[in-house]
């Protein structure tokens, strides 16, 4: 008997068809169906992964589901809410189980754990690509938004920084690790860790937010520009692993500054609930690090440990249609 190749739908039906949990529907409609509680509103957010620009072709189909729902919840950390739902559309060059099916365990391990109904989305053929769309909610006027920053205000960082580019540099044979430090820093990379228990726990303490995707300096531009001020920041206290310190000052910049694909949450606070961000930190198991003040005066400053401001030429946010 001839065997009869898997199709789209079977693909469907197969490894993305689960009965909806907070949605009044779930897959299989036109449309997807969301009531957020009374009081709440809806938070929206959409990235997309495509091979060779956003992972390369090593990464290991479960490490690649798991980044694709994380980088998107990462956003929803970034504005306090709280995980729905998703949308996935996927395109792949060929339609087989051994790569199919732990890219989708990888994306229904995260979900679960979230309680996230997969609410539709698309299929094709095409270059390996995934996008999704992420629903969340936050209590109305509780958002954490990147316009609030104000003078006076700290600046903090969560969890570790630079390590994600570090693996990459490595990959590139531009810097060494030994076998563990590749191994934490390319789960850094592949395997990233939203924020959105520590995101949760901020709202009415932190005055403005941002995940950093696209790297310290030009993800902080975004929040200074939205919010009309400046930064000081130590590069001293930026957190990063013993594998980055390890490296030379310029590969340390390099990671730190520009980085990108860190997901981790940058934020600012008032200088007085400085008590407030440390509970937060604990209450959500992130640790959290002060890095620097905003200021009145525009424009970003980074200090080295002498208190000299460290020339930004060549350290700019990721940008993906700029000559590089």
């Amino acid at each position: 008997m001839r065997r009869v190749g898997i199709g789209e739908f079977d693909l469907i039906a197969r490894w993305f068809s689960r009965p909806a949990r907070r949605s009044p529907l779930g897959v299989g409609d036109d449309c997807a169906l969301l009531q957020p509680r009374t009081g709440w509103q809806l938070a929206v957010s959409c990235d997309m992964l495509v091979e060779g620009r956003h992972f390369l072709p090593t990464v290991a189909p479960q490490d690649l589901g798991h980044k694709a729902l994380a980088v998107n919840l990462s956003d929803l950390a970034a504005c306090g809410a709280e995980p729905l739902g998703f949308v996935l559309a996927l395109a792949l060059p060929s339609l087989e189980e051994r790569f199919v099916e732990p890219l989708a365990d990888g994306i229904w391990s995260l979900a679960d754990r979230y309680s996230m109904d997969l609410l539709g989305g698309d299929t094709t053929a095409g270059p390996l690509s995934l996008c999704i769309t992420v629903f969340g909610e936050v209590p109305a006027g509780e958002a954490l938004l990147r316009s609030g920053a104000r003078p006076g205000d700290d600046l903090w960082a969560s969890g570790s920084l630079g390590d994600a580019r570090l693996a990459l540099e490595v990959f590139r044979g531009h810097a060494g690790l030994d076998a563990a430090a590749f191994a934490q820093a390319r789960r850094a990379m592949e395997r990233p860790e939203p924020r959105v228990a520590l995101g949760r726990h901020l709202r009415g303490i932190a005055s403005s937010a941002i995940d950093l995707s696209d790297g310290l300096v030009g993800d902080l531009g975004h929040v200074l520009t939205r919010s009309g001020v400046g930064a000081v920041v130590e590069f001293a206290k930026l957190p990063c692993s013993e594998g980055l310190r390890g490296q030379s000052p310029v590969m340390q910049a390099r990671c730190l500054l520009s980085g990108g694909d860190d997901y981790e949450l940058l934020f600012t606070a008032p200088a007085d609930a400085a008590a407030r961000v440390r509970a937060a930190s604990e209450a959500a198991a992130t640790p959290v690090s002060r890095i620097g003040t905003i200021v009145d005066e525009p424009g970003l400053r980074v200090l080295d440990a002498g208190g000299e401001a460290l020339d930004l030429g060549e350290f700019r946010g990721f940008d993906h249609f700029a000559r590089r």
